[in-house]
């Protein structure tokens, strides 16, 4: 093979940073024009823009009685504490309720408070005083993001029967792997969740194999089962960066399925590369232990279609060096446009 068909491999030195941020909920952009007439006052419902009400950055404490037609409420960044039902008696229509940034506990959410939202698809309650989750929730729901809270158990049964919930968003709460038992038994559509930067000591179990993201970033975790990731044959981005993963907790092959992506391990305790796939496209392992670049863990056999798809590599804040990549590198990770290794020699 001609070396210009061998892209280079940068071996970058650099401060380590996370790779990616997280997306947290921004507020709509606020459509202009006069409120409808059945609009409260302390809102706005543009007649350009008839099915949505805007009431955030208002100072409400409660929550406006709701008109007829609305869809998409928007509640954010007041000092509501409570929830109650005759806010919703006639929001028959709702779809998207935004409820972020507010002073929410769960005794002060009336039992009945959802109960009219037959037509709700998307909650949002991030970063008020929870410590369960809210509900029950209309089977049409299908995104569900409760971040920032202070939640330390998901009771199983809470989603029950909601088979087109495909996102769920936890992170940032309290939650242990006991207090999450059962939490998402029977979702058949759910292809997003995150348990970010909670109390986890083992990844979500009973998961449906239609998940393709997984991100639990920030928790105790220090094993993942051996048959973990085979059994979501759909899985393409598993997040576990900032645990306590040992090579003692990784089974061999654990992460050798064609499926995978983008798999994280950054900030851990492995002393060695993990085995994984060769369509694998972006792996990061900085701030491990990791002592040895080993080729076989990327490729069994090097040849002209025998090659990994890696294209993003970061080893950066171990104990390798520029000379720890063996020559054999190059054309095991000829797709690979950057690997960053620590040159401390």
């Amino acid at each position: 093979m001609s070396p210009l068909h061998v892209p280079l491999l940068a071996l970058l030195i650099g401060s380590v940073l996370c790779q990616y941020e997280y997306d947290y909920y921004q507020g709509p952009v606020m459509m202009l024009g006069p409120p409808g007439p059945n609009c409260p006052v302390e809102c706005e419902c543009p007649v350009n823009f008839a099915s949505a009400m805007y009431c955030n950055n208002r100072h409400l404490k409660s929550i406006p009685n709701v008109p007829f037609g609305i869809k998409y409420l928007y509640l954010q960044n007041n000092d509501i504490k409570d929830i109650k039902a005759a806010a919703f008696v006639n929001a028959t229509d709702l779809r998207w309720l935004i409820l972020d940034n507010n002073q929410i506990t769960n005794g002060a959410v009336e039992k009945s408070a959802f109960e009219k939202l037959k037509s709700l698809e998307k909650l949002h309650i991030n970063f008020n005083n929870l410590t369960e989750p809210v509900g029950p929730l209309a089977k049409t729901m299908n995104e569900l993001k409760i971040m920032g809270n202070q939640m330390s158990k998901f009771p199983s049964g809470m989603l029950a029967g909601l088979e087109n919930l495909t996102m769920v968003d936890l992170q940032g709460n309290a939650l242990t792997t006991e207090g999450i038992t059962g939490a998402f038994k029977g979702l058949k559509s759910l292809t997003y969740l995150d348990v970010s930067k909670n109390k986890l000591g083992k990844l979500p179990a009973g998961l449906p194999s239609s998940m393709e993201m997984l991100y639990a970033d920030y928790n105790d975790i220090g094993s993942i089962p051996k048959e973990y990731i085979q059994k979501l044959p759909m899985l393409q981005y598993l997040r576990m960066s900032h645990n306590k993963l040992a090579d003692s907790g990784v089974p061999y092959g654990v992460f050798n399925v064609s499926t995978l992506i983008e798999l994280d391990l950054s900030y851990n305790k492995l002393q060695n590369i993990p085995e994984v796939n060769e369509n694998l496209e972006n792996l990061y392992l900085q701030v491990n232990q990791i002592s040895k670049f080993d080729v076989s863990s990327f490729c069994k056999i090097t040849g002209p279609v025998n090659y990994s798809k890696l294209r993003h590599l970061r080893l950066d804040g171990n104990n390798l060096t520029r000379t720890s990549v063996p020559d054999e590198a190059v054309n095991c990770l000829r797709m690979a446009t950057d690997v960053m290794v620590e040159t401390t020699d």
